[in-house]
């Protein structure tokens, strides 16, 4: 009888406990705050993977945001200092250096070593994600810049093929500017267009000489690849005094009277979000370069993962961390979005779209920004973005650069 009696008050003491485990405050769920950037994935990529995740998860909850690129950094800083909340952050690959100079994030080289495969990561994703041998930045997904353009504008104007050279593009795109309908949105901030015309021309945004970094956006070249930028700039109605995001590029697309942008493939699924009509008349090609011969330069990028030091929930923002860069969501998010996997042995799920032909095609003449911490400063307090207004404004181009350069060596410590 007393074991009975025994039985049933630890049977009853379980249930008790199992379902204050799930009171308010109870400790049963945990909330995992993700703050991913604005169009790196759809609407419908994060439905289906929180939906999806919170099945498998049942004690974790997730609160996805999301943010903006520009101010980012100011943001990030808050969180590692503690006066902001998150548990994931999306960063670009470049940045990763800078926060982990303020020694608040969590150091995942274990994880990435015996859980997600690092070995198979790209390396242009790890590599910027490593300091000091540690892993702090867990890549996400690599993309560059493509040519979109509307099918229906090309076919109108008589163009029946992409240009494959600047020359011919500046051509093309001045045919298609004409009345309401803009040949090219190009807003005037957008530095990273900027920088492949600047490769383009054999120039750098800054370049290192005896351990100094300088910035050269005074160079001959430099200031040719932004003379170029000009030119095509001016064959539209974008903003000469703000980047791709305001407004976003994709929205202003969507109105239909708009011929090109130059962005990630992936953006056309957004375009086509805002306006079904769209959808199968959009194409792509890769930036033409000077020549036929190959294309233009284009900043190889893409985004990290990392949890700041601050979380109070390292093991279920692992646990998010896990999903989104596993296989699984890894297939899905590329093909989606037409970006190219963390992995190189996922590179067959991009196989047979003409975005992400375009884009590998592109990614054959890709470069980086400089690799080291200090310029993740120069990103977050951008001197290039108001020196390109200065020149598209009037200015003169090689007083701008001057001053622009000037600001950018101090930045680097040179």
């Amino acid at each position: 009888m007393n074991k009975r009696l025994l039985a049933a008050c630890t049977a009853l003491a379980a249930a008790a406990l199992s379902a204050c485990s799930h009171l308010p405050g109870g400790g049963g769920t945990t909330t995992v705050t993700v703050w991913l950037m604005k169009d790196s994935a759809s609407q419908s990529f994060l439905d289906r993977f929180e939906e999806s995740f919170e099945a498998e998860h049942e004690d974790i909850d997730l609160d996805i945001r999301i943010q903006e690129w520009t101010g980012i950094g100011d943001k990030i800083n808050a969180v590692l200092r503690g006066d902001e909340t998150a548990d994931v952050i999306e960063v670009g690959n470049t940045q990763v250096a800078i926060y982990a100079e303020s020694d608040k994030l969590t150091d995942l080289t274990l994880e990435s070593v015996r859980d997600w495969g690092s070995k198979d990561w790209l390396p242009g994703l790890s590599d910027p994600g490593t300091v000091n041998g540690a892993q702090y930045g867990i890549p996400w997904y690599a993309a560059n810049r493509v040519v979109i353009y509307n099918k229906d504008l090309f076919a109108k104007a008589g163009i029946s093929e992409p240009p494959k050279d600047r020359e011919q593009w500046l051509k093309d795109t001045k045919k298609l500017d004409e009345g309401s309908q803009q040949g090219i949105y190009l807003a005037g901030q957008n530095w990273y267009v900027l920088a492949g015309f600047i490769w383009d021309e054999g120039g750098n945004l800054a370049e290192e000489s005896g351990g100094i970094w300088s910035g050269t956006l005074d160079s001959p070249a430099a200031l040719k690849g932004m003379d170029f930028y000009k030119e095509l700039q001016q064959l539209g109605e974008g903003p000469k005094d703000a980047d791709e995001e305001t407004p976003p590029q994709t929205e202003v697309f969507a109105g239909g009277d708009v011929a090109q942008i130059i962005a990630p493939p992936g953006s056309a699924r957004l375009v086509e979000q805002l306006n079904p009509e769209l959808e199968g008349k959009l194409g792509y090609f890769p930036v033409p370069g000077k020549t036929e011969d190959k294309p233009g330069a284009v900043f190889t990028g893409g985004s990290d993962l990392i949890v700041p030091g601050t979380t109070k929930n390292r093991r279920a923002a692992v646990k998010v961390i896990t999903a989104l860069t596993g296989e699984k969501w890894q297939t899905d998010l590329a093909r989606s979005m037409s970006y190219v996997p963390n992995k190189t042995s996922l590179a067959y799920v991009s196989m047979g779209s003409e975005g992400t032909a375009a884009m590998a095609a592109g990614a054959a003449q890709g470069r980086a920004t400089p690799t080291l911490a200090r310029w993740a400063q120069v990103e977050a307090n951008n001197p290039i973005k108001p020196y390109m207004t200065a020149v598209l404004e009037g200015e003169d181009p090689e007083k701008a650069a001057e001053a622009a350069t000037a600001t950018i060596t101090q930045m680097l410590g040179g």
